[in-house]
């Protein structure tokens, strides 16, 4: 395993867009490097879907090479071809890299409250899943924006009250007061354990707001969440949603 592998997806598709480049006049000496970062990408099923085929077939620079060396290129003045068609096929995923800080927030909302029921959680919880290696921020906020959003419908529901300033605690604490879920509302201690293990679980999930700068902003303080921070928290957030989701609906009539 090389060392010096960058920790971002995107700095390792660039230092593997600079080797195949290289190999592309022939050069294989960083085959071993190729195949590390050609693996880590592979790894995340977005970034795999928007690798040319060429990089999904070709395991090694060996491999790359005889794929290449079929391109209609000739003498060394036409390695340029070659050049940019490597460009070409990394294009769609360079595209994903730029415009992922600048697109909005998933609709969530939107997606979540369509069935509203264990498989419409699901299916924003994996999306959420899915952008925690691109971009952990955007995975945070999404996880939390599903659980506000689950809160805030069991509310409107149920005829709970809330304000825009409410934070996710709040919001919370509102719904399990109303599903009897509480911990104040059991008397069993291993029932008031989990269910405060629960209420913990939200209360951090909310304070992520003021770390994160997917929130408010990138300042000094900010707080950069890597994959598996991301990971952890989604899941977190996506088993509490199907939690109440699951207790609403069993309780509605």
């Amino acid at each position: 395993m090389f060392e010096d592998i960058p920790d971002s997806p995107l700095e390792q598709a660039r230092m593997m867009e600079n080797i195949l480049l290289a190999a592309c006049e022939g050069n294989r000496a960083a085959s071993g490097m190729y195949s590390q970062l050609r693996g880590m990408l592979m790894n995340d099923n977005v970034l795999k879907a928007l690798l040319p085929e060429f990089v999904r077939t070709c395991r090694d620079l060996n491999h790359f090479w005889s794929y290449a060396k079929e391109l209609p290129t000739g003498t060394s003045q036409h390695w340029e071809k070659r050049r940019r068609h490597v460009r070409d096929g990394l294009t769609p995923l360079f595209d994903h890299f730029e415009q992922r800080n600048t697109a909005p927030v998933d609709n969530v909302a939107s997606d979540v409250l369509k069935s509203f029921d264990a498989d419409g959680v699901h299916v924003v919880w994996n999306r959420a899943l899915e952008r925690r290696h691109t971009d952990p921020e955007g995975a945070i906020t999404s996880a939390r924006t599903l659980l506000e959003t689950v809160c805030k419908h069991v509310l409107d529901e149920t005829g709970g009250t809330y304000t825009d300033t409410d934070d996710l605690p709040s919001l919370y604490r509102a719904v399990a007061t109303t599903l009897n879920i509480a911990p104040s509302q059991h008397t069993e201690d291993a029932f008031k354990r989990i269910l405060g293990g629960a209420t913990s679980v939200v209360e951090g999930l909310g304070s992520l707001r003021n770390k994160i700068g997917d929130a408010h902003g990138k300042g000094k303080a900010a707080v950069k969440p890597a994959a598996r921070h991301a990971q952890l928290a989604v899941n977190l957030a996506g088993a509490m949603a199907t939690f109440i989701v699951e207790t609403w609906r069993e309780r509605t009539p």
